[in-house]
């Protein structure tokens, strides 16, 4: 059977942004059939926040929505992660980085920048040819660990953008799959979980594009599946331009739920971000029912000073 997942992060609270993509993930999963993961991806030890992940839980259920496995933990078990980068290393497509991230931004300064996650990796440390390696031989050292990004351009198919063409080697270069920590990094974790939770069908924010070309490398390497649906689709921004953030305001669901708005004029406002006709719907199994994907708005959608008074009245 098919299976998706809804993957929050505990480094913060959500906002409308995430909410209208779980809602659409969900909604696309329970029209045709798909079985939701809830995976909670607390990789990102310096960011996440004590109890992020129970209140995230709790958003996602005030919103109406469900799964049918989970939730599960990246970080309740790292075996899997460590079996990957020792592969990995011994086919020498991985290789150990000491470079501290302001001599990467130093170097970036006069190179192409990937996008807004990653400084370009100017090579300082690669080896000239792939070197094959023991992985644990290297624990305890403080040293990250890079792929090797070969040179082609590649593409694959989005089921909402299209053929998606990015270059990985001239905007993010070598990039992390394991950091000075000894944590594995989320492009190489969300790979490992995927294929071990039979994962196989993606949707999420279009940000996440040059992201899919990471791990489908990553994927070729390790000798595991492509995903075979992508489903990237457009963000909330704000009226700057500038993906829904702090900058914007207080626009997190909890602070919402606090104010006393009910959770039908949130789904009334995503549905109305997500192109639903006639009447706004008004729980998420109403959405669900009448959503259409060909339907969604091509581009990124505003968060205005009148959708706040919308949800304020």
């Amino acid at each position: 059977m098919p299976r998706t997942r809804l993957a929050p992060s505990p480094t913060g609270a959500l906002h409308l942004g995430n909410a209208r993509t779980f809602l659409l993930n969900w909604a696309l999963a329970r029209q045709h059939g798909w079985q939701i993961v809830l995976r909670i991806e607390d990789l990102d030890g310096p960011r996440i926040k004590p109890g992020a992940d129970a209140a995230a839980i709790d958003i996602l259920q005030w919103l109406g929505l469900d799964w049918d496995e989970g939730p599960v933990y990246q970080r309740r078990d790292l075996a899997p992660y460590e079996a990957a980068l020792v592969q990995l290393a011994a086919q020498g497509d991985i290789y150990p980085c000491r470079c501290t991230r302001r001599e990467i931004a130093a170097a970036a300064l006069s190179a192409p920048h990937g996008d807004e996650h990653d400084l370009r990796y100017s090579g300082a440390c690669r080896p000239p040819e792939p070197t094959p390696l023991d992985y644990r031989s290297f624990v305890g050292e403080g040293v990250a660990w890079r792929m090797r990004v070969p040179p082609e351009t590649p593409s694959f198919h989005d089921r909402f953008l299209g053929c998606h063409v990015h270059n990985l080697a001239e905007t993010t270069g070598d990039f992390i799959v394991a950091t000075k920590e000894g944590l594995p990094s989320y492009q190489l974790a969300v790979v490992v979980d995927d294929a071990r939770q039979g994962v196989d069908r993606i949707v999420r924010g279009d940000d996440l594009a040059s992201s899919a070309h990471r791990q489908i490398l990553l994927q070729d390497r390790l000798g595991l599946p492509h995903i075979p649906r992508y489903y990237h689709l457009p963000l909330v921004i704000g009226e700057d331009g500038r993906r829904l953030a702090k900058r914007h305001g207080d626009t997190r669901l909890a602070h919402y739920r606090a104010a006393g708005v009910p959770v039908e004029r949130i789904i009334a406002l995503l549905s109305r971000w997500c192109g639903l006709p006639g009447p706004p719907a008004k729980s998420a199994v109403e959405f669900a029912h009448r959503f259409e994907l060909a339907r969604l708005p091509r581009a990124a959608i505003t968060f205005t000073a009148a959708d706040e008074a919308l949800l304020a009245q």
